[in-house]
C-alpha cells in the first residue's frame, strides 16, 4: 500500500472519468504522499514518515512526538 499516510490514514479513493460525451471509464484519486525525515529526540534518531500534505501539517501542529505516538496506537511501525 504505498499511497498511504502513516498518520491520517488517507488512502487512494476511486471514482470514474467522465468524457464530453459523457462515457465513464474508472480513474484512481491518490493522496499527495511524501517521505519526510524527523528528528525524534526522545530515542535520540531520525525517522522517515510517509506522510500526506494534511499530515505534515499536523506534525507542525501537534510536534514530531505525539505525532509517533498517534501512529503506534493505530499499529503502525516507526
Amino acid at each position: 500500500m504505498s499511497a498511504h499516510c502513516q498518520l491520517t490514514g488517507a488512502q487512494p479513493r476511486f471514482g470514474k472519468t467522465v468524457s464530453h460525451s459523457h462515457r465513464r471509464s474508472s480513474r484512481r484519486f491518490d493522496p499527495n504522499v511524501q517521505r519526510k525525515r524527523y528528528w525524534l529526540p526522545s530515542e535520540g534518531r531520525y525517522v522517515r514518515l510517509r506522510l500526506s500534505a494534511k499530515g505534515i501539517k499536523t506534525v507542525d501542529a501537534i510536534g514530531v512526538e505525539r505525532a509517533v505516538a498517534r501512529i503506534r496506537a493505530r499499529g503502525g511501525r516507526v
